[in-house]
């Protein structure tokens, strides 16, 4: 079984940053993209961020671009969020998640097999 283990959520104010790191481990599987969603109180789970294993080819939403970078540590199968410049908008819960299988839909919920617990970041105004 895959497991996602998130950590470095936290409160921060306008304008800081935040660094959010994701480790899978668990049984044999390969990884063909990893990618980060988030979700505030009362919405949907939404795209952030997502990247190719293989490649490092990267994707973002709209509203983070310039802002987060998603990097990835292939020997330890660890992708990074690094989120700067952050504001109130950006508060949320977020988790990150694998792809075990070949997919295209790397920025939908649909196109990832396992997904973390979650890591809360607050950003305050």
């Amino acid at each position: 079984q895959v497991q996602l283990v998130e950590s470095g959520g936290g409160l921060v104010q306008a304008g800081e940053s935040l660094r959010l790191s994701c480790a899978a481990s668990g049984g044999t599987f390969r990884t063909y993209a990893m990618g980060w969603f988030r979700q505030a109180p009362g919405k949907e789970r939404g795209f952030v961020a997502t990247i190719r294993w293989n490649s490092g080819s990267t994707a973002y939403a709209d509203s983070v671009k310039g802002r987060f970078t998603i990097s990835r540590d292939n020997a330890k199968n660890t992708v990074y969020l690094q989120m700067n410049s952050l504001k109130p908008e950006d508060t949320a819960v977020y988790y990150c998640a694998v792809a075990t299988r070949f997919t295209l839909s790397t920025t939908t919920t649909s196109g990832y097999d396992y997904w973390g617990q979650g890591t809360q970041v607050t950003v305050s105004s």
